[in-house]
């Protein structure tokens, strides 16, 4: 791509958006980015790039699209501009196609962040250069001509970077996990599912693609998995069997030994270890590594202990399966805050979940009586909070000494809040008013 001559269009001006309109104009295109609410962006401006923002119509005369995560491939801009024969790239493919640097790929529904993060922070254990980015961190595109050209870069991949990923080749690549969510989006789990596996359509003999069992994935490497308990087949990378393990090394590190709690983060940690594993990183950084690290903010993030009650944080699940696995990882005497903006999936499952363990759950936002009927149903008491702030004090009210208070919604935030962080920093707010009040 370097040195192009033509007209490019960027849909969307968040992050992405941003980063891949400066990538282009440095390389020498003409550059119009479109929003389709104000934005305000002088840095661009300043490069020559041309802003509209309010903007909704299609552009003609564009020879390359990047579109960001936000946007569906069926808006008219998008459409309309591949029609006519124009390119049409997420930024994550923009962006490495200009850069030199190995990198590795996380995708799934739950559990990319930490996973990405893990791996980073193991790369770096080991003395090694290593750089999170994508979806939830640096965009990739803000890289370029940035970070050294040897550095690893740790790649988090939403399904919706890579609907439009054509030649990005991680040389490490895992899928962890796949269950409903963003089905308003994609339409359907086929769909969603065919999204991800775009990770590894340019894998080769050699690179190293872990993916659930049984699924079939494209590309030219060998899948491998990784397990709960004893090995179970030659195919299995990592597994758990009293802590982690690693073909051709053994145990690495006991579970004891590591701060990430529930079952979801060891599938986590050994997708983690695998990739670090594949990438040069010797066991004994390894273990290091894993002992050392504490986790990500908004990912059952411990707030405070406040009268023997423990608050805990994890505004990032915003599906129900992450909500289950929240409430694995906290299984018994939890003050459950729940709902948002719902995604079209059932909250069937997250009921069933909290039948056991659950005392009390406390619902907010638009999906509140959504949640609140199928959690009535499977005979969990419900409060309707409403707001945040509200469910915290209600849940303060109600919880005993050695009991939970445990943000997990199983939605998005769009409804109350601008995205998850704003949704965990304002649980954190209210935890910390409890501790004011108590003092």
């Amino acid at each position: 791509m370097t040195g192009g001559t033509g007209t490019a269009l960027v849909v969307g001006l968040g992050k992405s958006g941003r980063a891949a309109a400066a990538l282009l104009r440095r390389r020498g295109w003409r550059v119009i980015a479109v929003d389709g609410a104000p934005q305000v962006a002088p840095e661009l401006e300043e490069l020559g790039v041309e802003v509209r923002a309010p903007f909704g119509d299609p552009v003609p005369g564009v020879d390359l699209v990047v579109k960001s995560p936000g946007g569906p491939g069926e808006i008219p801009q998008v459409a309309v501009a591949r029609a006519a024969g124009a390119e049409v790239w997420s930024e994550i493919e923009l962006a490495a196609r200009e850069m030199p640097n190995p990198m590795i790929g996380i995708t799934g529904t739950n559990g990319k962040t930490t996973t990405t993060e893990l791996t980073a922070h193991l790369l770096r254990a080991a003395g090694m250069k290593a750089v999170p980015c994508g979806n939830q961190g640096i965009a990739l595109a803000g890289l370029v001509d940035a970070v050294d050209p040897a550095a690893w870069l740790v790649v988090e991949c939403s399904s919706f970077q890579l609907e439009d990923a054509h030649s990005f080749h991680p040389r490490g690549a895992v899928l962890l996990n796949v269950t409903p969510d963003h089905l308003d989006r994609h339409g359907t789990m086929e769909a969603y599912t065919a999204a991800k596996l775009r990770l590894f359509a340019n894998q080769v003999p050699g690179d190293l693609a872990i993916a659930p069992a049984g699924m079939a994935i494209p590309g030219r490497a060998a899948a491998r998995t990784v397990a709960e308990g004893p090995r179970t087949g030659p195919e299995v990378v990592a597994w758990s069997q009293g802590g982690l393990h690693l073909d051709g090394v053994g145990r690495v590190a006991t579970w004891e030994e590591m701060p990430l709690r529930g079952r979801h983060n060891r599938q986590n940690a050994l997708a983690a270890a695998a990739l670090a594993a594949h990438a040069g990183v010797s066991p004994e950084a390894l273990r290091s590594g894993l002992t050392t690290f504490t986790g990500v903010a908004h990912r059952l993030e411990r707030v405070a202990e406040i009268g023997g009650v423990l608050y805990v944080n994890d505004s990032k699940a915003t599906n129900p399966d992450a909500a289950c696995a929240a409430l694995d990882a906290y299984p018994e005497g939890v003050h459950l805050i729940v709902g948002g903006r719902g995604k079209g999936t059932s909250f069937v499952p997250l009921a069933d979940a909290a039948r056991a363990g659950v005392v009390r759950a406390y619902l907010i936002g638009e999906a509140g009586p959504a949640a609140g009927a199928d959690l009535t149903a499977a005979g969990v008491p419900v409060t309707e909070s409403g707001t945040l702030e509200r469910a915290v004090r209600d849940a303060a009210a109600q919880a005993r000494r050695g009991e939970v208070v445990l943000l997990a919604p199983g939605c998005a935030s769009f409804d109350q809040f601008a995205n998850f962080e704003a949704r965990g920093e304002a649980f954190r707010v209210a935890v910390r008013a409890l501790g004011a009040g108590a003092g």
